[in-house]
């Protein structure tokens, strides 16, 4: 099994359709079993679609999925490529004032169920600090992409939506959490303390090969008011189960594939 996170910052980044046709390929060349998205945006005044894409499956009908839709974008340069992907999309909050970010989640196999909620308290759709979840179920289990907030967040800290979002799926006896957790795996006594203390695996410390881990460079949106390093590991894939990881890498980062967003992307293998 191959499964992929990527915070894909979309459409506030430039060369959008040349970015997303790489990602298209690289889903082509490596056949990730899930790839869990972050950030996947679709501007507010854009025309609605006037039919759903092949193999998606709603979760919501609030906000009609619209024409620059990032996900609906990624499904069909997929099928140019003669790739069958299912996928859902999950919108949550106004982001940049102009788009509607969310969450979405691609699998090669078909989607049995779907699960999405709320971990931050309840707020307007336009506060930046509304936080949810994403998951689905296939024959492999279940599948989650999340966007988390800052351990210190001033209204909204990273362990009241931990609990929430333990709480919400601890029915489910096999899970992966993917995305972006918004905290510094080399800080301790915080975000990843918290999540490894619950007692997840973290698959980059479990696999047998791996890189450095890097998933972000320099000071990204967001964190201009957090201490500045050089590098930071907040794009993670934890397993609520103890698993074989083959390897853990990180992908479009400038060395591996082209750059494509703030945050690189990472790929976990594992024996299912």
């Amino acid at each position: 099994m191959k499964i992929l996170t990527l915070n894909t910052h979309s459409l506030q980044e430039t060369e959008m359709d040349l970015k997303q046709q790489v990602l298209a390929e690289f889903i082509a060349q490596e056949h990730p079993d899930v790839v869990a998205l972050q950030e996947v945006n679709q501007t507010m005044s854009a025309q609605a679609l006037p039919a759903l894409p092949p193999r998606y499956v709603a979760v919501q009908e609030a906000v009609a999925m619209k024409a620059d839709n990032y996900a609906n974008a990624l499904q069909n340069k997929l099928i140019a490529l003669n790739q069958e992907y299912y996928f859902a999309w999950l919108p949550m909050k106004a982001g940049y004032d102009k788009y509607d970010e969310g969450l979405a989640i691609f699998s090669r196999k078909p989607i049995l169920n779907v699960r999405h909620f709320q971990v931050s308290k309840d707020y307007e759709y336009t506060n930046y600090r509304i936080r949810m979840a994403l998951g689905i179920e296939t024959e492999d289990g279940w599948f989650f992409s999340t966007h988390m907030s800052w351990w210190n967040d001033p209204e909204e800290p990273f362990a009241g939506e931990w609990k929430k979002l333990k709480e919400k799926i601890s029915d489910l006896p096999q899970v992966f959490l993917m995305g972006d957790f918004n905290g510094d795996a080399n800080v301790r006594n915080e975000t990843y303390d918290e999540i490894r203390n619950s007692g997840w695996l973290d698959t980059y410390e479990a696999a047998l090969r791996k890189d450095d881990g890097w998933t972000v460079s320099g000071t990204i949106d967001g964190w201009h008011d957090q201490k500045e390093v050089e590098h930071r590991r907040i794009d993670l894939v934890w397993s609520k189960q103890a698993v074989p990881v083959l390897s853990s890498e990180v992908v479009f980062n400038g060395v591996n594939q082209p750059i494509l967003s703030d945050h690189f992307g990472v790929m976990v293998q594992y024996e299912s």
